[in-house]
């Protein structure tokens, strides 16, 4: 049989027995890898912002705003739907207190869950009880699932700005309820999401110690870069 009968042969044969070329050693399609590779979307909650905000400690949205609460929100908002835009049907807050606005009631109930599928705490009491949450440093990681530099890594980046107590209640510090940007005479509370490192509570996620000032570098200097937590309220 010549090269051309073969090969119609065996082209029919395959067609007759109802198969295929083979294909087991074939790639999975770009589909596939991408629906095996892809994070969890329903569960993501809770993330470090993977930078500060562009005037330090000054999220107003607008000169006249007496806090900053709304533009940190939408800070925060903006950072999840770009690493996980399903996470747009979520409302975002970030994790401040201002004099009259304690953290702690701006998060929701709970449970929170990092951008890996992992529980960060199963409601408010859990979160703020020190001993039995799960936030560090392998598990507060920022929206897009990147491990943020704590404690001995180059730059060290573990002051996340709260303004918070360990409770989750305001603390004196705030630059100015998020309304300044100044470079020294303003500080803010900052906690170690690595639960180490230098301060009063060094091992607080939440109330480590003052920051240096609210100036984007004045964070910088003290160990973080102005990172805040985002919580998803709902």
């Amino acid at each position: 049989m010549g090269r051309i009968a073969f090969a119609f042969a065996f082209l029919a044969g395959c067609a007759g027995n109802g198969t295929t070329s083979p294909s087991i050693d074939a790639p999975p399609t770009e589909d596939a890898a991408n629906t095996a590779d892809a994070p969890p979307t329903t569960t993501f909650s809770f993330f470090i912002s993977s930078t500060g905000g562009p005037l330090g400690g000054d999220f107003r949205k607008t000169a006249a705003d007496t806090d900053g609460l709304a533009g940190a929100d939408d800070f925060c908002r903006a950072k999840a739907i770009a690493a996980v835009p399903a996470s747009a049907s979520k409302t975002w807050h970030a994790y401040l207190s201002t004099a009259t606005v304690n953290a702690r009631d701006r998060i929701g109930t709970g449970p929170w869950f990092n951008k890996n599928g992992v529980m960060i705490a199963t409601d408010v009491a859990n979160l703020h009880d020190a001993a039995a949450n799960n936030v560090n440093k392998t598990t507060a990681i920022d929206e897009n699932g990147a491990t943020v530099n704590g404690a001995g890594d180059n730059p060290n980046t573990h002051d996340i700005v709260t303004g918070s107590l360990a409770n989750g209640m305001a603390a004196p510090t705030h630059c100015n309820n998020w309304t300044s940007s100044a470079a020294t005479g303003v500080t803010a509370n900052v906690g170690h999401h690595d639960r180490m490192g230098g301060g009063t509570a060094p091992t607080s996620w939440n109330a480590a110690h003052a920051s240096g000032g609210c100036s984007a570098q004045a964070f910088i200097n003290t160990g973080g870069r102005g990172s805040i937590f985002c919580f998803a309220a709902n």
